[in-house]
């Protein structure tokens, strides 16, 4: 039996890990380089995509007010007005408390943060000068402090992504998130099925199918959060009032705002609560209104996030705690925000496509296009005999 003549192939000689590691290794560079490609884009138009990103978040939340309208048999321009109506009374609410109850309460923070930063130096320099430290150097050290925001404040609050920097810019993305928004109750399926078309005709179907469970998913995750933001504000709202602490109201929508970060938002802003305390009330009054924020997250973190936020997005708590981080550090303040929806809409669109639950043979493409056309048929005729009707009369 004639000998199998040695491989001239190098791959072969190599152990089988090491072939399979390279395999996956310069698929997962190309993915990197894929993904880098991606993010690079969107930083060049962020000023289109975290407007577009907030009117895909907020026609999630206003869409059921629409087709409720429409289960009731009232025509959908009535929906979205209604909806829009909704959403801007909402927020004209909201800025009115503020400003109702902060106008001159802030004023007077100020001031008070001031003495009380005045009675610390000056107990700096009388009590506590076995720590090496006097007021002077904690002084200049806060002013070094305050100047390096000054100067990186833009970095700071814009992050990768950023924020509007300029005036004009936030108007424009204002304007833009509006605008998209209206379009987006008004058309939303046809604009969706209009993405679908520049798709192949095999892929519709698989397609509509995880667009559509990732569009659910996000639906739900924007409801459930606006409800853990609720007992986020309530509970440290309701501690502040308890304990005395002024401004009880704007901290509790400030609260509010704050908690659309899962996690982070509520402590952050919760801070505020403790500071205002502390100025007004003193350390142990401040002391308790910690434990209270700290009481409020734990909740918001053992039992609203696992029970109602994880069975609504399908997320594991940890899962949220880490893309809310890996967005915040790529994307700053937008990505944070944006995080956790993204990733629960992924999840789901996965989900989706492992199922494989759509017909193979049908196009939702070119279904939508069919019953637009039979509408538009039915609405010629009615109009057509409305005309005729009206000509008989006349004669």
């Amino acid at each position: 039996m004639p000998e199998t003549p040695p491989s001239t192939d190098a791959a072969h000689e190599l152990p089988l890990g090491i072939r399979v590691a390279s395999a996956w290794s310069w698929r997962l560079i190309v993915i990197g380089v894929a993904l880098a490609g991606f993010l690079w884009l969107v930083v060049q138009v962020r000023i289109i995509i975290i407007p577009l990103l907030v009117a895909i978040l907020l026609t999630a939340l206003l869409a059921p007010i629409v087709h409720w309208f429409q289960r009731i048999g009232a025509p959908k321009w009535v929906g979205v007005i209604a909806a829009l109506v909704s959403f801007g009374v909402a927020v004209w609410f909201l800025v009115a408390l503020i400003i109702h109850y902060s106008r001159s309460g802030f004023l007077d923070l100020a001031q008070r943060s001031e003495a009380l930063w005045a009675q610390f130096l000056q107990w700096m320099d009388s009590e506590a000068s076995f720590l090496g430290l006097d007021a002077s150097q904690i002084d200049d050290f806060v002013v070094q402090i305050q100047e390096t925001i000054q100067d990186h404040q833009s970095e700071i609050w814009s992050g990768a992504l950023g924020v509007a920097t300029t005036a004009g810019q936030f108007v424009a993305g204002l304007l833009l998130a509006i605008f998209s928004l209206i379009f987006l109750l008004i058309d939303g399926k046809k604009i969706w099925y209009w993405v679908l078309g520049f798709t192949p005709a095999k892929a519709h179907a698989p397609l509509d199918t995880a667009g559509v469970a990732g569009w659910v998913s996000v639906g739900q995750y924007v409801r459930v959060q606006i409800f853990v933001a609720f007992v986020d504000a309530v509970g440290i709202g309701l501690g502040a009032f308890l304990l005395g602490v002024p401004l009880p109201v704007p901290i509790a929508i400030i609260v509010f705002l704050g908690s659309f970060i899962p996690f982070l938002g509520a402590i952050s802003t919760g801070a505020l609560a403790v500071f205002i305390a502390l100025v007004y009330n003193g350390p142990v009054n401040a002391a308790i209104m910690l434990g209270v924020v700290i009481l409020v997250n734990q909740i918001e973190g053992h039992v609203l996030q696992p029970l109602v936020m994880g069975s609504a997005v399908k997320v594991h708590p940890l899962g949220v705690v880490l893309v809310v981080s890996a967005g915040a550090l790529v994307a700053g303040i937008p990505g944070a925000l944006f995080a956790v929806p993204f990733a629960a809409s992924a999840n789901s669109i996965v989900n989706a496509l492992v199922a494989r639950e759509w017909d193979p043979d049908s196009d939702p493409v070119a279904e939508y296009h069919l019953q637009n056309k039979k509408r538009q048929r039915v609405r010629s005729r009615a109009r057509w005999v409305a005309r005729l009707r009206r000509r008989e009369g006349s004669a």
